[in-house]
């Protein structure tokens, strides 16, 4: 029994130690196996790392890069529009364009509904700034921000304010991804709407749509370049070894003939009479220098501001609101039509011009034989009666009697001894069946120009001819008109109408010049000479003696055209041409008013005494000589030097010792880029100039003080407490001021009065 129980004790302990070894052995197994595993994976996944980084790395690299890799296109800079002295009419400043990837803007997050949740937030928050900074509909950025393009214009053309702006927020929140400022330029138009009608406009996208802006377009707009790049998440350039660079080619530069001081006389006194004689269909003016062709001034009534085409001043809210789309778009296109070339009218009685050069230059009649015409105050016509302005008879004639009364029944008789057939010969050698080609630059460009519209040969009876002996029921533009008349002012050579002098590549310096072109002989010189001599005679002691200028010999027609009882819609057209000096011609004007409603509507005493206006402006600037020599009775003037591009300090001691009063914005190392008045101004002793240069360029405007009744010295002291020039003429107190009272005008502008007895 001993001998069991021993056994049995002995077996139950060697159980019990053998259990204990079990449980050791198997979680020792399990730990191999774990390890085992652990090397296993670890040995995979440095398998796997080395893979990637040395077999797939390049390849991994490259496809990083390009996922990183933006394709941007360069714009290039529009070229400059200048006028003849060097002033900028229309020019391009540095702005950028903002632009979002929406798949980019997004918060990553493990958590699917979190990651949505915040990314909509994101989107809102950048909205909202987006909307707050640019002036934006936010709804409206909100849904760009929000869809899946990956590439949204959110803002055009933005000043560098407010790009400011944006950076600074977007450093203040960190929010840099998807988020894209790319340079970029603006049209800007530093005079608003000096030329509008010329030059007009560009789109958004810089792309010309008007005017000049549209004729040249293609050579204005030079050829976009383009980068290739990579960027991290805030927009920091990486290496990127095939990066590109193709360096846009910029557009070029063009200078006008237009001389911006001429053109603001112009456009100054056509505005005056348009809106005194109530012209609801406006008006234009053209000046011209015969011996070139070159267009010193074009001007067209109402204009527009060029920086805000959509927007007319001359139209109130109130009125515009009530017009329907339609109707806004068609007055849209008829203010920014230039009229002096889009637009044809009756010439009237300024093409008599034309059938008396006929008459002369084929020797059907000379200028002072009497008794050739004969008027009793009308001409029958195949059963039509045709009356003259004065119903009263002017009776037996010659050429220059003719002309000098404006008599229809006289050219009537002149155009039947004519005939059709060579007054339409003469008609197509003065250039009226065909479009000038003004802006033609060397490239076919489409400038909107028209060409006259006439009957066919075969369809010009008698009344036909009688009528176009004296410029009626046809119709011609009024640049073809003034080209005409330019022709007699030129020897009998017409001349082509020249608007550009010169193109120049912006990038490589080289200018090329748009010389003047002699398109052909019309007249003789000795029949142009007894145009000259007899249209003097008009000015003298004719019909056109309103548009007479003290101190200058001119030689004009007057026109006044009856509306075409066909068209319900027309109205008179009141119109002046006028050459000057008479012994050596230098400018050619001619002015033309369209439906005047006042009640005067003829060309002598509405359009006549207009041109005098403009011309005893232009022609002292121009620094044409009068033959007054009385200086009791004319300021003495100085021309002012042409200070641009010289530094302030140098600029000011120049003007100062040409005896004239100087202020400066800027620094004195700045440069002058603009100087008001401009170069060549004739201004008195003690006369106050304005010089800005191109970081201090703010202008300060004045109000013209009303001068009338007060004498020399009260005048100049109105004028020079509010930083205004004086020019005068005459003595005793002042009747006349060009620049109406209550006229916001530039400080340094030039106040022309007139003084009387």
């Amino acid at each position: 029994m001993e001998k069991r129980k021993k056994t049995n004790v002995y077996k139950f302990k060697e159980n019990k130690n053998s259990s204990k070894v079990r449980k050791i052995l198997s979680i020792n197994k399990r730990l191999g196996r774990i390890l085992i595993a652990f090397f296993l994976i670890l040995i995979m996944l440095i398998f796997r790392i080395g893979w990637l980084q040395i077999v797939q790395g390049a390849e991994l690299k490259e496809e990083m890069y390009r996922q990183l890799t933006t394709s941007k296109t360069i714009s290039p800079k529009r070229g400059t529009i200048y006028d003849s002295t060097g002033k900028a009419l229309a020019m391009s400043a540095q702005v950028d364009t903002v632009s979002i990837d929406p798949t980019r803007i997004v918060v990553e997050d493990d958590d699917e509904n979190v990651a949505e949740t915040m990314t909509k937030a994101l989107k809102e928050k950048v909205a909202k700034a987006f909307s707050e900074i640019f002036d934006l509909d936010y709804n409206e950025t909100l849904e760009k921000v929000s869809s899946d393009s990956k590439n949204v214009t959110i803002a055009k053309k933005v000043e560098n304010d407010k790009i400011e702006e944006l950076k600074k927020w977007m450093e203040e929140n960190k929010i840099y991804s998807g988020i894209n400022i790319d340079e970029d330029t603006k049209r800007y138009y530093p005079y608003n709407n000096l030329a509008s009608n010329l030059i007009g406009f560009c789109g958004t996208d810089n792309q010309g749509l008007w005017g000049l802006e549209s004729t040249w377009n293609d050579v204005l707009t030079g050829t976009p370049g383009k980068v290739t790049s990579a960027q991290d998440a805030v927009q920091e350039l990486i290496p990127y070894e095939n990066g590109t660079y193709i360096a846009p080619q910029n557009g070029n530069d063009i200078t006008l003939t237009i001389d911006a001081n001429i053109q603001q006389i112009a456009e100054k006194y056509l505005k005056q009479a348009c809106e005194e004689n109530k012209c609801e269909d406006g008006g234009n003016v053209i000046i011209m220098n015969p011996n070139t062709g070159d267009i010193l001034a074009m001007a067209t009534y109402p204009d527009y501001n060029l920086n805000t085409p959509y927007t007319l001043d001359y139209i109130s809210e109130k009125d515009w609101d009530k017009m329907s789309s339609e109707e806004q778009n068609t007055k849209l296109q008829e203010t920014w039509n230039n009229r002096a070339i889009t637009s044809t009218y009756e010439p009237g009685s300024v093409f008599k011009i034309v059938t008396a050069a006929a008459g002369l230059e084929e020797n059907i009649v000379d200028s002072d034989t009497s008794g050739v015409f004969y008027c009793n105050g009308s001409q029958e016509v195949s059963g039509v009666t045709i009356y003259c302005a004065n119903r009263a008879q002017h009776g037996s004639q010659s050429l220059r009697d003719a002309l000098k009364n404006s008599c229809n029944p006289a050219f009537i008789q002149l155009g039947q001894k004519i005939g059709a057939a060579t007054l339409y010969r003469y008609c197509d050698a003065f250039g009226l069946f065909d479009t000038t080609g003004f802006a033609d630059i060397g490239y076919s460009g489409y400038s909107g120009e028209r060409s006259g519209l006439f009957w066919e040969l075969g369809d010009v009876k008698d009344v036909e001819l009688a009528t176009m002996s004296f410029g009626q029921r046809f119709r011609i533009t009024p640049l073809q008109m003034i080209t005409a008349v330019s022709a007699v002012a030129n020897d009998g050579v017409l001349m082509k109408p020249r608007i550009a002098k010169e193109i120049k590549n912006t990038d490589t310096g080289a200018v090329t010049t748009i010389e003047p072109v002699e398109v052909r002989q019309v007249i003789s010189k000795e029949t142009a000479e007894t145009m000259l001599d007899m249209l003097e005679t008009v000015v003298d002691s004719g019909s056109g003696r309103y548009a007479q200028v003290k101190g200058y010999s001119v030689a004009g027609k007057t026109g006044t055209s009856e509306p075409d009882p066909s068209d319900e819609d027309a109205g008179y057209v009141s119109s002046f041409a006028a050459i000057t000096p008479v012994e050596s011609p230098e400018v050619v004007i001619l002015l033309t008013l369209y439906g005047p409603k006042s009640g005067n509507y003829y060309g002598s005493t509405l359009a006549g005494p207009v041109v005098s206006q403009i011309l005893t402006e232009v022609l002292p600037y121009l620094g044409i000589p009068s033959d007054t020599t009385d200086s009791n009775t004319t300021a003495k003037t100085k021309a002012l030097s042409n200070v641009k591009n010289k530094t302030m300090a140098e600029a000011k001691k120049i003007i100062e010792n040409q005896g004239f009063d100087c202020e400066i914005s800027g620094d004195s190392d700045d440069l002058v880029t603009e100087q008001v008045p401009v170069a060549g101004t004739g201004l008195i002793e003690g006369s106050i100039v304005k010089l800005y240069s191109k970081d201090n360029d703010t202008r300060v405007s004045q109000t013209v003080p009303s001068l009338k009744g007060m004498t020399l010295s009260e005048a100049k002291a109105a004028l020079k407490n509010k930083n205004l020039n004086i020019k005068y003429s005459g003595s005793g107190k002042v009747a006349s001021q060009d620049i109406t009272s209550g006229t916001s005008v530039e400080e340094g502008t030039v106040i022309s009065v007139v003084l009387q007895d």
